[in-house]
């Protein structure tokens, strides 16, 4: 009876050893059972402890579920697990795996849209950047009714996708990254630049527009105001604004801008072309950030008329043709060789 005793506890000693032995490895050991380079786990909003367990074990991120489970008891971290897309590269213990998922370590990319893009520019980075493609992007970007609470005119989103840094899970849609760049336009949309360019008797989509035109016009940011100050001054006395970038903008409509613009373009019959059109084009022609929206809305009170460019990113204004002129043909003088 004593011999059968010591061998029931020598079997229990052994088997808690075991036991231990099993707790040790899983929960320190680095593990990685899957072949690629890289792994993704979906774990869906609502998923238990046991649920995650599963997906991580059948994606080859832990040994078994039941570990996992355990790993979390251990851990305390029960009503920390978060749901998202997970990446895996490497080997990595339980505790690891699970401080992950406590984390909301999930897998994200980011896309960035810099001021001054059209919504076709902003599609060709989005297939670009492996998001999705060109098409999707664009056929999401006509859903006016996104913006139509501020722009009622509105028959697409150009002007209105704010150029900022946009993170993302990877299954993120072209619908999905659009609906937030017109909120995040909406967030820049401040209350005192609709004020301003209310008392300047502007609407949204007319801020827009004018706010656009200074966008690429410029990209010094001291230079901003008073570019909308030369076309505000234009608008107020029925001169043409014979804007350049409105121009390209109509060609690029037309598919025939080839990154050059000719005397004979200048002729091109949109309504978008400045130079035969007075007055602001029918709608923007780019995305402006909140620099140019805030110079639109609130120019700065100068006398120019005129501007033309340096040749080094800025330029030099003036009030009369006669003073645009000699300007134009000194800066055309310092390009020659």
């Amino acid at each position: 009876m004593t011999r059968v005793v010591r061998w029931a506890s020598l079997g229990f000693v052994l088997g808690v050893l075991t036991v231990a032995a099993w707790t040790y490895i899983s929960f320190h050991q680095p593990y990685k059972g899957y072949d690629a380079v890289e792994q993704f786990v979906d774990i869906p909003p609502g998923s238990g402890s046991t649920a995650m367990g599963r997906r991580l074990a059948d994606a080859g991120v832990i040994r078994n579920a039941s570990s996992f489970k355990v790993a979390v008891w251990i851990r305390g971290a029960g009503r920390r697990l978060q749901a998202g897309e997970y990446r895996f590269t490497e080997p990595m213990t339980l505790a690891e795996v699970v401080d992950k998922i406590a984390k909301g370590d999930v897998f994200v990319r980011s896309i960035t849209f810099r001021e001054g893009l059209t919504v076709r520019e902003m599609a060709d980075l989005y297939q670009a950047g492996d998001f999705g493609t060109a098409a999707a992007f664009i056929a999401a970007s006509k859903k006016a009714a996104l913006i139509q609470h501020l722009d009622p005119q509105a028959r697409d989103l150009e002007g209105y996708l704010f150029p900022d840094t946009y993170t993302m899970p990877r299954r993120t849609t072209a619908d999905e990254l659009v609906e937030r760049m017109t909120k995040r336009f909406e967030k820049a949309l401040a209350p005192d630049i609709v004020q301003q360019a209310s008392a300047r008797g502007m609407n949204t989509r007319q801020l827009v527009t004018l706010a656009s035109l200074v966008e690429k016009e410029t990209g010094k940011a001291e230079e901003r105001p008073t570019v909308a100050g030369v076309y505000s001054n234009r608008l107020k006395i029925g001169m043409g604004l014979q804007c350049d970038p409105t121009v390209i903008y109509a060609l690029m409509l037309a598919g025939r801008y080839d990154g050059n613009i000719r005397r004979d373009d200048l002729q091109i019959d949109s309504p978008y072309n400045t130079y035969r059109y007075s007055g602001l084009p029918p709608g923007p022609i780019a995305a402006p950030g909140e620099a140019s929206l805030r110079a639109a809305a609130n120019p700065a009170g100068i006398p120019y008329l005129y501007f033309v460019a340096r040749g080094d990113g800025s330029h030099v204004f003036s009030t009369t043709l006669d003073q645009h002129n000699r300007n134009v043909n000194e800066f055309q003088r310092r390009k020659k060789p």
